[in-house]
Protein backbone atom coordinates (compact mmCIF):
# COMPACT_ATOMS: atom_id res chain seq x y z
CA UNK A 1 0.00 0.00 0.00
CA UNK A 2 1.13 3.66 0.62
CA UNK A 3 3.52 2.41 3.64
CA UNK A 4 6.03 1.81 1.02
CA UNK A 5 8.25 -0.08 -3.20
CA UNK A 6 8.36 -0.96 -2.23
CA UNK A 7 4.59 -0.89 2.11
CA UNK A 8 7.28 -0.24 0.82
CA UNK A 9 6.56 2.71 -1.10
CA UNK A 10 5.85 6.04 0.43
CA UNK A 11 8.95 7.99 1.21
CA UNK A 12 7.56 11.40 2.62
CA UNK A 13 10.89 12.47 4.98
CA UNK A 14 14.58 12.26 2.99
CA UNK A 15 16.07 11.53 6.44
CA UNK A 16 14.19 8.80 6.89
CA UNK A 17 15.35 6.99 3.86
CA UNK A 18 17.52 4.19 5.93
CA UNK A 19 14.66 3.23 8.32
CA UNK A 20 11.90 3.78 5.45
CA UNK A 21 14.13 1.34 3.06
CA UNK A 22 14.55 -1.25 5.45
CA UNK A 23 10.32 -1.65 5.40
CA UNK A 24 9.36 -0.52 2.09
CA UNK A 25 10.58 -2.83 0.19
CA UNK A 26 9.66 -5.96 1.53
CA UNK A 27 6.03 -4.52 2.50
CA UNK A 28 5.70 -3.49 -1.15
CA UNK A 29 5.99 -6.99 -2.13
CA UNK A 30 3.39 -8.13 -0.07
CA UNK A 31 0.19 -7.63 -2.41
CA UNK A 32 -0.26 -9.87 -4.78
CA UNK A 33 0.78 -10.53 -8.47
CA UNK A 34 -2.81 -10.00 -9.85
CA UNK A 35 -3.50 -6.53 -8.42
CA UNK A 36 -0.23 -5.34 -10.50
CA UNK A 37 -1.49 -7.06 -13.85
CA UNK A 38 -5.12 -5.21 -12.88
CA UNK A 39 -3.36 -2.10 -12.70
CA UNK A 40 -0.69 -2.46 -15.75
CA UNK A 41 -3.98 -3.60 -18.38
CA UNK A 42 -5.62 -0.55 -17.05
CA UNK A 43 -2.67 1.96 -17.88
CA UNK A 44 -2.24 0.29 -21.06
CA UNK A 45 -5.59 1.40 -22.85
CA UNK A 46 -3.48 5.01 -23.67
CA UNK A 47 -6.21 5.93 -25.66
CA UNK A 48 -9.10 7.89 -23.16
CA UNK A 49 -7.94 11.02 -21.95
CA UNK A 50 -9.26 10.31 -18.55
CA UNK A 51 -6.09 7.72 -18.50
CA UNK A 52 -3.42 9.96 -20.49
CA UNK A 53 -3.17 13.43 -19.96
CA UNK A 54 -2.54 15.71 -22.86
CA UNK A 55 1.11 16.75 -23.59
CA UNK A 56 1.38 20.48 -23.23
CA UNK A 57 1.99 23.02 -25.77
CA UNK A 58 3.70 25.84 -23.42
CA UNK A 59 7.26 25.37 -22.91
CA UNK A 60 6.95 26.24 -19.16
CA UNK A 61 3.86 23.53 -18.23
CA UNK A 62 5.56 21.05 -20.88
CA UNK A 63 8.79 21.37 -19.28
CA UNK A 64 6.87 20.48 -15.78
CA UNK A 65 5.37 17.59 -18.11
CA UNK A 66 8.08 15.53 -18.55
CA UNK A 67 10.01 16.45 -15.32
CA UNK A 68 6.78 14.60 -13.34
CA UNK A 69 7.12 12.01 -15.51
CA UNK A 70 3.69 11.49 -15.02
CA UNK A 71 1.82 11.27 -18.84
CA UNK A 72 -1.00 8.74 -16.68
CA UNK A 73 -1.82 11.42 -13.64
CA UNK A 74 -5.13 10.99 -13.86
CA UNK A 75 -5.40 7.38 -14.26
CA UNK A 76 -3.19 7.64 -11.39
CA UNK A 77 -4.65 9.86 -9.23
CA UNK A 78 -7.92 8.06 -9.81
CA UNK A 79 -6.10 5.06 -8.17
CA UNK A 80 -4.28 7.37 -5.39
CA UNK A 81 -7.93 8.52 -3.99
CA UNK A 82 -9.15 5.07 -3.96
CA UNK A 83 -6.20 3.72 -2.28
CA UNK A 84 -6.58 6.62 0.29
CA UNK A 85 -10.34 5.60 0.67
CA UNK A 86 -8.65 2.36 1.42
CA UNK A 87 -6.49 3.09 3.66
CA UNK A 88 -8.48 5.51 6.02
CA UNK A 89 -11.52 3.62 6.41
CA UNK A 90 -9.14 0.00 6.46
CA UNK A 91 -6.13 0.01 6.56
CA UNK A 92 -5.04 2.67 9.24
CA UNK A 93 -7.50 1.62 11.78
CA UNK A 94 -6.26 -1.76 11.77
CA UNK A 95 -2.28 -0.29 11.66
CA UNK A 96 -3.54 1.92 15.16
CA UNK A 97 -5.16 -0.89 16.58
CA UNK A 98 -1.64 -2.95 16.02
CA UNK A 99 -0.21 -0.05 17.76
CA UNK A 100 -2.19 -0.02 20.73
CA UNK A 101 -2.18 -3.91 21.23
CA UNK A 102 1.52 -5.20 20.33
CA UNK A 103 4.26 -3.22 22.41
CA UNK A 104 7.39 -1.77 20.37
CA UNK A 105 9.82 -4.43 21.54
CA UNK A 106 7.83 -7.38 19.59
CA UNK A 107 6.47 -4.65 16.55
CA UNK A 108 10.75 -4.26 16.32
CA UNK A 109 10.65 -8.22 16.89
CA UNK A 110 7.80 -8.81 13.63
CA UNK A 111 9.64 -5.87 11.62
CA UNK A 112 13.18 -7.48 12.21
CA UNK A 113 11.42 -11.16 11.18
CA UNK A 114 9.77 -9.46 7.86
CA UNK A 115 13.09 -8.32 6.98
CA UNK A 116 15.05 -11.62 7.23
CA UNK A 117 12.32 -13.60 5.09
CA UNK A 118 13.08 -11.20 2.49
CA UNK A 119 16.72 -11.96 2.13
CA UNK A 120 16.72 -14.47 -0.46
CA UNK A 121 14.85 -11.99 -2.66
CA UNK A 122 17.67 -9.32 -1.99
CA UNK A 123 20.58 -11.65 -2.70
CA UNK A 124 19.59 -13.19 -5.92
CA UNK A 125 19.00 -9.06 -7.09
CA UNK A 126 22.55 -8.04 -5.57
CA UNK A 127 24.09 -10.61 -7.63
CA UNK A 128 21.85 -10.03 -10.41
CA UNK A 129 23.05 -6.27 -9.84
CA UNK A 130 26.96 -7.61 -10.35
CA UNK A 131 27.21 -7.26 -6.23
CA UNK A 132 29.33 -10.11 -4.70
CA UNK A 133 29.63 -8.30 -1.50
CA UNK A 134 26.41 -6.79 -1.18
CA UNK A 135 24.94 -10.59 -1.90
CA UNK A 136 27.51 -11.98 0.68
CA UNK A 137 26.53 -9.59 3.20
CA UNK A 138 22.77 -10.35 2.46
CA UNK A 139 23.29 -14.33 2.43
CA UNK A 140 24.88 -14.28 5.99
CA UNK A 141 22.46 -12.16 7.32
CA UNK A 142 19.90 -14.96 6.68
CA UNK A 143 21.96 -17.51 7.70
CA UNK A 144 22.85 -15.75 11.11
CA UNK A 145 19.10 -14.32 11.30
CA UNK A 146 17.30 -17.63 10.63
CA UNK A 147 19.60 -19.12 13.22
CA UNK A 148 20.88 -17.32 16.15
CA UNK A 149 18.38 -14.89 15.63
CA UNK A 150 15.55 -17.12 16.10
CA UNK A 151 13.73 -16.95 12.48
CA UNK A 152 15.22 -13.59 12.49
CA UNK A 153 12.99 -12.20 15.17
CA UNK A 154 16.41 -10.72 16.81
CA UNK A 155 18.79 -8.99 14.22
CA UNK A 156 21.46 -10.59 15.15
CA UNK A 157 23.48 -10.40 11.79
CA UNK A 158 23.61 -6.41 12.59
CA UNK A 159 25.06 -6.66 15.60
CA UNK A 160 27.36 -8.58 14.20
CA UNK A 161 28.03 -5.93 11.33
CA UNK A 162 25.79 -7.18 8.66
CA UNK A 163 23.72 -4.50 9.08
CA UNK A 164 20.27 -4.88 6.47
CA UNK A 165 20.75 -3.00 2.90
CA UNK A 166 17.49 -3.16 0.27
CA UNK A 167 17.51 -3.96 -3.39
CA UNK A 168 14.78 -5.57 -5.64
CA UNK A 169 14.74 -6.44 -9.08
CA UNK A 170 13.73 -2.76 -10.01
CA UNK A 171 16.95 -1.57 -8.73
CA UNK A 172 19.00 -4.26 -10.60
CA UNK A 173 17.16 -3.26 -13.74
CA UNK A 174 17.85 0.49 -12.91
CA UNK A 175 21.75 -0.86 -12.32
CA UNK A 176 21.48 -2.48 -16.21
CA UNK A 177 20.94 1.19 -17.72
CA UNK A 178 16.79 0.48 -17.75
CA UNK A 179 14.77 3.61 -17.36
CA UNK A 180 11.97 3.51 -15.01
CA UNK A 181 9.28 4.38 -17.87
CA UNK A 182 6.44 6.48 -16.55
CA UNK A 183 5.43 6.98 -13.37
CA UNK A 184 2.40 4.89 -11.76
CA UNK A 185 0.18 4.54 -8.86
CA UNK A 186 -0.70 0.72 -8.67
CA UNK A 187 -3.07 -0.41 -5.51
CA UNK A 188 0.30 -1.25 -3.73
CA UNK A 189 1.16 2.32 -3.80
CA UNK A 190 3.57 4.22 -5.84
CA UNK A 191 6.02 2.70 -8.76
CA UNK A 192 6.64 2.99 -12.67
CA UNK A 193 6.83 0.43 -15.98
CA UNK A 194 10.71 -0.73 -14.56
CA UNK A 195 9.06 -1.44 -10.67
CA UNK A 196 5.99 -2.77 -11.86
CA UNK A 197 7.82 -5.43 -14.00
CA UNK A 198 10.41 -5.92 -11.27
CA UNK A 199 7.73 -6.44 -8.32
CA UNK A 200 6.30 -9.88 -10.79
CA UNK A 201 9.97 -10.88 -10.87
CA UNK A 202 10.53 -10.41 -7.01
CA UNK A 203 7.53 -12.22 -6.51
CA UNK A 204 9.26 -15.53 -8.70
CA UNK A 205 12.46 -14.60 -6.34
CA UNK A 206 10.55 -14.99 -2.97
CA UNK A 207 10.82 -18.42 -1.85
CA UNK A 208 7.81 -18.14 0.48
CA UNK A 209 5.60 -18.34 -2.86
CA UNK A 210 6.79 -21.48 -2.96
CA UNK A 211 5.62 -23.06 -0.32
CA UNK A 212 4.06 -26.42 -0.32
CA UNK A 213 0.26 -27.09 0.95
CA UNK A 214 0.47 -28.91 4.52
CA UNK A 215 1.35 -28.45 7.29
CA UNK A 216 0.19 -25.22 7.73
CA UNK A 217 2.47 -23.49 5.72
CA UNK A 218 -0.07 -21.58 3.38
CA UNK A 219 -1.97 -20.10 5.88
CA UNK A 220 1.54 -19.14 7.65
CA UNK A 221 2.22 -17.62 4.26
CA UNK A 222 -1.09 -15.26 3.74
CA UNK A 223 -0.10 -13.90 7.81
CA UNK A 224 3.08 -13.34 6.81
CA UNK A 225 1.93 -11.37 4.10
CA UNK A 226 -1.12 -9.79 5.74
CA UNK A 227 1.35 -8.79 8.60
CA UNK A 228 3.73 -7.70 6.36
CA UNK A 229 1.46 -4.56 5.21
CA UNK A 230 -0.32 -4.17 8.25
CA UNK A 231 3.43 -3.11 10.21
CA UNK A 232 4.93 -1.38 7.24
CA UNK A 233 1.46 0.92 7.22
CA UNK A 234 1.50 1.36 11.48
CA UNK A 235 5.42 2.50 10.55
CA UNK A 236 4.33 5.73 9.09
CA UNK A 237 0.91 6.34 11.07
CA UNK A 238 2.53 9.82 11.47
CA UNK A 239 4.62 10.67 8.21
CA UNK A 240 1.00 10.04 6.13
CA UNK A 241 -0.86 11.83 8.65
CA UNK A 242 1.00 14.97 8.24
CA UNK A 243 1.66 14.45 4.69
CA UNK A 244 -2.26 14.77 4.71
CA UNK A 245 -2.37 17.49 6.47
CA UNK A 246 0.07 19.87 5.64
CA UNK A 247 1.03 18.79 1.73
CA UNK A 248 -0.82 20.84 -0.88
CA UNK A 249 -0.92 18.24 -3.17
CA UNK A 250 -0.45 14.79 -1.35
CA UNK A 251 0.44 13.32 -4.62
CA UNK A 252 2.54 15.32 -5.87
CA UNK A 253 4.76 15.03 -2.70
CA UNK A 254 4.22 11.19 -2.83
CA UNK A 255 5.20 11.20 -6.68
CA UNK A 256 8.89 13.42 -6.25
CA UNK A 257 9.79 11.84 -3.22
CA UNK A 258 9.38 7.92 -4.49
CA UNK A 259 10.95 9.26 -7.01
CA UNK A 260 14.15 10.61 -5.88
CA UNK A 261 14.30 7.58 -3.23
CA UNK A 262 14.41 4.94 -6.11
CA UNK A 263 16.88 7.42 -7.89
CA UNK A 264 19.14 7.48 -4.82
CA UNK A 265 18.79 4.09 -3.73
CA UNK A 266 19.79 2.79 -7.69
CA UNK A 267 22.54 5.11 -7.63
CA UNK A 268 23.54 4.18 -3.99
CA UNK A 269 23.96 0.31 -5.38
CA UNK A 270 25.68 1.37 -8.19
CA UNK A 271 28.29 3.61 -6.47
CA UNK A 272 29.15 0.05 -3.71
CA UNK A 273 32.40 -0.93 -4.91
CA UNK A 274 33.57 -2.72 -1.99
CA UNK A 275 36.15 -5.54 -1.98
CA UNK A 276 34.40 -8.66 -2.48
CA UNK A 277 36.56 -9.77 0.58
CA UNK A 278 34.82 -8.17 3.98
CA UNK A 279 37.11 -5.77 6.03
CA UNK A 280 37.39 -7.79 8.83
CA UNK A 281 38.79 -10.97 6.40
CA UNK A 282 41.73 -8.70 5.10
Amino acid sequence: MISGRNGSRLRPRAQDQHDQTREGSSVHRRFRLGTLCLGLVLVGTTGCSAIKAPVPKDPDALAEYKAANDPYEPLNRKMFNLTMKFDTWALRPVAKAYVWAVPRPVRNSLGNMITTMNEPSVFFNDVGAGKPRRAGDSFVRWCINMTVGIGGLIDVAKMAGFPHHDNDAGLTMANWGISSGPYLFLPMGPSSFRDGIGYGIDQGLSPWDYVPRGYGLVSFNWAYNMMGVVHGRSEHLEDLDALQRDALDPYATIRSAYQQQRKAQAEAIKNDRRATVPDWYQ
